[in-house]
This record gives structure tokens, C-alpha cells and sequence, in this order.
């Protein structure tokens, strides 16, 4: 009897500790959602050109941020199960490597930015009348991406700590700040003048170069703090980048993939590629909560798995599977309910808000993949399986969603209608194949606790 109330104790812990890693990440990544809003709202008062210009740069900065991501995937992969076997050095060593890496990306994407941006956001299809704006921020921005890689490994590194409160807090303000800066900076105020789009580049740049320091300073202060000299000490990299380049991969893999599936979507018809993209600025609200839960599902499993409790590391990516079921499906329903409003809010050409309706009434079924997918990839990087998410989206964005989009958007004739039937293939059968991956791993792990990624 007492086994048995211990194992109810322990299972509702997991439970609360899923919803403590998870809630503050949520937050934190609603909040830059929101802001990345406001940020477009102001400049879109510049300016279309404008409103292009940044978007082309951004498109380059998306790939740059998906390669930084890979390095804090494999970051914190290793300091989770590093930090749950209780071998600190080893998690200390890790921090220093994923720093300097960060650093020599940074600096190496940011010369990039300044000698090649013009040809880059050409390539990207910045045409004279955009390129101004483009070349303009993306020099500032592409320029300083150190900042923006280091914030993002700094990040990571916390997380893994089993910290969430601190980024999100830290992501709270710098935020903010980001918004006043751009505000003061883009329209002026008082002597300082109005610089438009170059003072949005600005604002973000110093924004998160403060992001740096203070994100540094915690962790300072955390299980893993190292003295800035070890930093630039020789170490062996092997570890990290067996788990980061296959994470890189996988982000790359799914940006080039992105490129080509909207093409297609946009050979259908430029109203139809309106709708699909409004719907999936909707979307990009309702799937927050699965980042966060997928962020509780890497640090809990990797620290279960350093500890090597196998078990504990399949309940807490089970937990975490089921909260993001439970809250995606009422997401959902909310979708597919309010679709009619929502699409209003975004435009009010009849032929659009019916294709949104459509879109966003098909996705609220797709929910639940979207959520087992999200999480289940952040439990296999959490073990240290970086590869299984890299086939999965090859797989699904290359083979299914393409396919898909030919098959049901253009060929059936079906429109938005295929498009979102599409992803919701992929989801579903993504699902599929992470859990049975997932469950590989966790057999190989019981059969064999060393046999760790």
C-alpha cells in the first residue's frame, strides 16, 4: 500500500514539475510573439516598402536563429543529463563550449551579414525599391548577431538548469524594452531624431545585448556558473556537436523546405496564400503552450535519464504529452468555433475570411498531432536523440506537406481546404513515428542504462 501511495506522490511531483518548467516558457514565448506584432505594427507605419524590406531580412535572420537553437538544443541536452547524474564539471564544461560556439557563430554569421548582405537579400528577392530598408537593418541586425546568438545559448543554458522564471522575466523586460526603444528610435522624440527602420535594427540590437549580460549574470548565480577565462579554453567539442549539427539540420532541412512549400501555396493564388498565412499567425498563438510543455519534456527527461530512472523519464514525456493534448484540443475547439470572428479581425475581404474559416476549422482537428509531435521532439533531444527529429521533418516537410500540397491543393483542386489537410497528415503520422522513436530509445536506455546518446 505505501508503494503505492510513494508512486502517487512521485507521479503527481512530475506532474506539478512539467507545469513549473512549462508555464514560465509559455509566457516567455507569448510575449515575443506579441511583441514580434507590435514590432511590425510600427513599422508597417513607415511604410509597405518598409514592411517588405524587414521581412527579407528576416527571412535570413530566421536561418541564422534556427542554427543558434540547434546549438542550445544540444546544450541543453547535455547539461540536463549531466546536471541529473550530478556531474557539475562535465555540465560546466558544456556551458563553456556553448558559449564560445555561440560566440564564433555569431561573429562568423555577423561578417557574413556586413561583406555579403547585399547579395544575400537579393538572392532572397529584395528588389531596389526594398532593398534600401532590407540592407539597412539586416547590416545593424545580421551585423550584431552575436548578441542574438549568445542570448539564445545564454537562454538554453537556464532552461536546462531547470530555470524558466529567469528567461521569461529577463525576456519580459527586454521586451519591453524593446518596444520603447523601437518606438523612440523609429518615430524620434524630443532631439533625437527619426530613424525609421534603421532605429528598429538599433533598438533590437541594444535590447538584447542587455538580454546578454543580465542572462549571463544568472547564471552566474546557478549550478553551472564558470569564470569567463575557461570559456576560451581548449576542450573537446565532439559531444556538442554530435547532438547540434543533426539539430541543425533538422532547422535548415525545415526553413529551405518552408521556402518551396509556400511557393507552392502561392502557384495556387496570392489570396490563398494570404489566408494560409494569416491562419498561421493564428495558429502561432494556440501552440505555445506545446513549446513550453516540449521545453519541460527536454529538461525533466534528460535529467531522468542522467540519474539513468528510465522510468521517470517516460512518465514526464507522457505528462507532458498529455497536457498539451488536453489544452491544444480545447484550443482547438475554440478555433474552430471562433474562426468566423477571428478571421474578421485580420480582413474583411469575403473570398479571405472563408478561406481562413476553412483553414483554421480543418487545423483545430490537427491540434492534438501538433502538440504529441512538439513535445515528443523535445523528449528525444532531452535523451539526446537529435537525429530522429531531423528524419521526421525531412520526412514531413519534404515528402508529405509537399506531396500533399500538390496533390490535394492543386491537382484535387481543393485549395486551402488540401493545404491544411496536408499538415494534418503530416502532424498525425510525424506523431507516429517520434513515439515509436521515443520508445525505441526508452527500451535501448532499460535494456542498457550506458547505451545514453
Amino acid at each position: 500500500m505505501s508503494t503505492i501511495t510513494n508512486n502517487n506522490k512521485n507521479y503527481a511531483y512530475l506532474k506539478k514539475r512539467v507545469i513549473n518548467l512549462a508555464f514560465p516558457t509559455i509566457i516567455e514565448n507569448i510575449l515575443e510573439t506579441t511583441v514580434g506584432f507590435f514590432d511590425a505594427l510600427m513599422v508597417s507605419k513607415i511604410g509597405l516598402l518598409a514592411v517588405a524590406g524587414v521581412g527579407i531580412a528576416n527571412a535570413i535572420l530566421n536561418v541564422y536563429i534556427a542554427i543558434f537553437i540547434a546549438i542550445g538544443i544540444g546544450t541543453a541536452s547535455l547539461i540536463s543529463r549531466n546536471i541529473g547524474a550530478k556531474k557539475y564539471n562535465r555540465a560546466k564544461a558544456h556551458v563553456s563550449q556553448s558559449i564560445l560556439l555561440a560566440i564564433f557563430s555569431g561573429v562568423l554569421l555577423g561578417l557574413i551579414s556586413l561583406f555579403f548582405g547585399k547579395y544575400l537579400l537579393s538572392f532572397m528577392g529584395a528588389i531596389k525599391q526594398t532593398l534600401v530598408y532590407a540592407l539597412n537593418f539586416f547590416s545593424i541586425v545580421g551585423g550584431g548577431t552575436i548578441v542574438i546568438s549568445l542570448m539564445t545559448v545564454l537562454g538554453s543554458i537556464l532552461r536546462a538548469t531547470g530555470d524558466t522564471k529567469s528567461p521569461m522575466k529577463i525576456g519580459l523586460l527586454i521586451n519591453l524594452l524593446n518596444v520603447f526603444l523601437d518606438f523612440i528610435l523609429i518615430f524620434g522624440f524630443g532631439p533625437l531624431p527619426a530613424l525609421g527602420v534603421i532605429g528598429t535594427a538599433i533598438g533590437t540590437v541594444i535590447s538584447r545585448l542587455v538580454g546578454c549580460v543580465l542572462l549571463f549574470k544568472k547564471i552566474q548565480s546557478s549550478p553551472v556558473a564558470i569564470s569567463l577565462p575557461t570559456i576560451f579554453k581548449k576542450q573537446n567539442y565532439s559531444d556538442l556537436l554530435k547532438l547540434s549539427i543533426p539539430a541543425a539540420l533538422e532547422r535548415l532541412v525545415m526553413r529551405v523546405g518552408q521556402v518551396f512549400y509556400f511557393g507552392l501555396i502561392v502557384a495556387i493564388g496570392a489570396k490563398t496564400y494570404s489566408a494560409h498565412s494569416i491562419a498561421g499567425n493564428i495558429e502561432s498563438f494556440v501552440y505555445m503552450p506545446a513549446y513550453g510543455l516540449a521545453t519541460a519534456a527536454s529538461v525533466l527527461t534528460g535529467n531522468s535519464i542522467g540519474r539513468n530512472d528510465i522510468r521517470e523519464a517516460k512518465q514526464v514525456a507522457m505528462i507532458a504529452v498529455r497536457y498539451g493534448v488536453l489544452i491544444l484540443t480545447v484550443f482547438g475547439i475554440a478555433l474552430f468555433f471562433g474562426s468566423p470572428v477571428i478571421a474578421t479581425w485580420f480582413t474583411q475581404d469575403t473570398d479571405a475570411v472563408r478561406q481562413i474559416i476553412t483553414a483554421l476549422r480543418i487545423d483545430a482537428f490537427n491540434q492534438p498531432g501538433l502538440a504529441i509531435s512538439l513535445i515528443l521532439v523535445g523528449a528525444l533531444q532531452g535523451m539526446g536523440d537529435t537525429k530522429s527529429p531531423l528524419y521526421s521533418t525531412a520526412f514531413g516537410i519534404w515528402i508529405t506537406r509537399i506531396l500533399g500540397v500538390i496533390t490535394l491543393g492543386q491537382v484535387l483542386s481543393l485549395g486551402i481546404a488540401g493545404i491544411w489537410i496536408a499538415i494534418g497528415i503530416d502532424l498525425y503520422s510525424r506523431s507516429l513515428y517520434l513515439y515509436y522513436c521515443f520508445n525505441r530509445n526508452i527500451n535501448l536506455l532499460e535494456k542498457s542504462p550506458r547505451n545514453v546518446y
